[in-house]
């Protein structure tokens, strides 16, 4: 089961033991053949919208940043509750915060 686990910008400023500390876990994840893809997005993006044959193109950012995804991870487990314990280890590396684990379907 593939799981996108996503996570929204904190106020808190990262530390360097931050930074080693989610090395080691991203190492860990990844020769466990369970990370397939993780990384960081820029805050503002472009938002694209679709209303009958009209389309609509806005630049970032928006004002709700705090509503924004800040970073993700494709992860591959057995279980929903492995996605969820994978995502509490990642929170009590980074602290304070709000993450979301969404189920990907398809090949």
């Amino acid at each position: 089961m593939r799981f996108l686990m996503t996570t929204k910008p904190s106020d808190a400023p990262p530390d360097e033991n931050l930074h080693v500390e989610m090395a080691k876990f991203v190492e860990e994840l990844t020769a466990a053949g369970v990370l397939l893809a993780t990384g960081g997005l820029e805050p503002g993006g472009v938002r694209v919208a679709s209303a009958g044959d009209e389309i609509t193109v806005t630049d970032g950012p928006f004002t709700e940043a705090k509503e924004a995804v800040a970073g993700f991870a494709l992860v591959e487990v057995r279980s929903k509750e492995e996605a969820i314990e994978i995502t509490r280890r990642f929170r009590a590396i980074v602290g304070d915060g709000e993450s979301v684990i969404q189920q990907v379907f398809g090949p």
